[in-house]
C-alpha cells in the first residue's frame, strides 16, 4: 500500500494514541512530525499540564515539539477565560501548574464569590471541592468544563479518571445546568488549531486514533480526518466528513 499523501495547508494532529502511548512513541511519529514540519499543532485533550511541562517530557521521548505546536485543553480553556473575562475571580479544581498559569494570565483564584468555576484533571479532588463547585454554580458562576473525557485506559488497562467524570459528579449535584466544554470533539480547540497554523477547516487535515473526539469534532467543521489504528499513519487514508451544521443544543452551549 503506498505511504500517506500529506497534501493539506495544515495538519491538527492527536497526541495520545496517534504519537504517543503512556511513555513510549508510537510507530510512525517522528516520521510524520518530520514530514509536515512548520505546518502542524498538536491538539489534546489534556487538562493537567501546561504546554511547556509537555514539551519537556516529550523531548525526553525523542519527540522534537516545541511549546507553542502544543494546544492543550486546560491551558485553552483558561486562555478563553481570561480573554473573555479578564481578572474574573475563578474556582479552579485542577493541578497546581494549571493554577499557577492561570494567575499569570490575571485571573484569581480562591476569591469568596467566584464569577467562574473550571473543572480540570485534579488529582486531589474531593467532597469539599465538590461542595464548593456546586455552590458557586448554585450563586450563579459559569461553568468550563476543559475537556469531555471521563476516563483513559491506564498501563495496567484499568480506567484512569478524567475531567469529564469529575464533572459529571458536579452536574448530579447541580443538575443539567449549562455549560463549556472546551476540548474535543467542541469546536473550540479544533478552530484555536486552524487560527494558529492560520488554514481554513477545509484546508486542514485531522490526525488521530479516536473518531468519538478526533473524527466528531473535525466533522463538525468540515474538516477531512485521518484516522490512525495502533500508530500506523503511513498507509492511512484520510476521509472527506459529510456537510453538519451543529445542533440547536450544541450551538446554545457554545454561547
Amino acid at each position: 500500500m503506498p505511504e500517506l499523501d500529506l497534501d493539506a495547508d495544515g495538519y491538527l494532529i492527536d497526541l495520545d494514541g496517534t504519537l504517543i502511548a503512556g511513555r513510549n512513541l508510537l510507530p510512525d511519529a517522528q516520521w510524520l512530525l518530520e514530514q509536515v514540519r512548520g505546518r502542524f499543532v498538536i491538539v489534546s485533550n489534556n487538562a493537567e499540564h501546561t504546554p511547556g511541562q509537555l514539551a519537556r517530557a516529550l523531548r525526553g521521548m525523542g519527540l522534537e515539539v516545541d511549546k507553542e505546536q502544543l494546544l492543550l485543553a486546560g491551558t485553552a480553556a483558561i486562555d478563553t477565560m481570561a480573554e473573555e473575562y479578564p481578572g474574573a475571580a475563578v474556582l479552579l479544581l485542577g493541578s497546581a501548574s494549571l493554577r499557577t498559569y492561570a494567575r499569570r494570565k490575571g485571573l484569581r483564584l480562591d476569591a469568596p464569590r467566584p464569577d467562574l468555576v473550571l473543572v480540570a484533571r485534579d488529582r486531589h479532588f474531593s467532597y469539599a471541592r465538590l461542595a464548593a463547585a456546586a455552590e458557586a454554580l448554585s450563586d450563579g458562576a459559569r461553568f468550563f468544563v476543559a475537556a469531555p473525557d471521563r476516563n483513559h485506559p491506564g498501563a495496567n488497562g484499568k480506567p484512569v479518571p478524567e475531567t469529564g467524570a469529575l464533572a459529571a459528579a458536579i452536574l448530579s449535584c447541580v443538575g443539567p445546568i449549562p455549560h463549556r466544554v472546551i476540548g474535543k470533539p467542541e469546536p473550540a480547540l479544533f478552530e484555536m488549531g486552524c487560527a494558529r497554523l492560520g488554514v481554513s477547516a477545509r484546508h486542514a487535515l485531522m490526525i488521530g486514533d479516536n473518531p468519538e473526539t478526533d473524527g466528531l469534532g473535525s466533522q463538525r467543521i468540515g474538516m477531512r480526518f485521518l484516522r490512525v489504528e495502533r500508530g500506523l499513519i503511513r498507509t492511512a487514508r484520510a476521509v472527506l466528513p459529510p456537510r453538519c451544521q451543529l445542533t440547536p443544543d450544541r450551538a446554545e452551549a457554545r454561547e
